[in-house]
């Protein structure tokens, strides 16, 4: 089980590095947090997992897509 959730954290750090849209990389690494507080839990320390969840996948995924919808709004009304 482990060795899968490894398995797909690599694979969405790869998407993350090589997508060509900045928001499928932001939603890969929100995938990549929420992997990584599922194998925190089954390594048995939750309250890790649970900052986890809160900060890394959500108000840091949060973060970057308020800043890339406020990037090209702005650079929209540049042009």
């Amino acid at each position: 089980m482990i060795e899968l959730l490894l398995t797909i954290q690599l694979i969405l750090s790869l998407l993350a590095v090589t997508a060509r849209k900045e928001l499928v990389g932001v939603l890969a690494l929100g995938l990549f947090s929420l992997v990584s507080t599922v194998l925190f839990y089954l390594m048995d320390a939750p309250d890790v997992a649970l900052t986890e969840a809160a900060v890394g996948a959500g108000v840091t995924t949060l973060i970057f897509v308020w800043v890339l919808r406020h990037t090209r709004s702005v650079s929209g009304r540049a042009q």
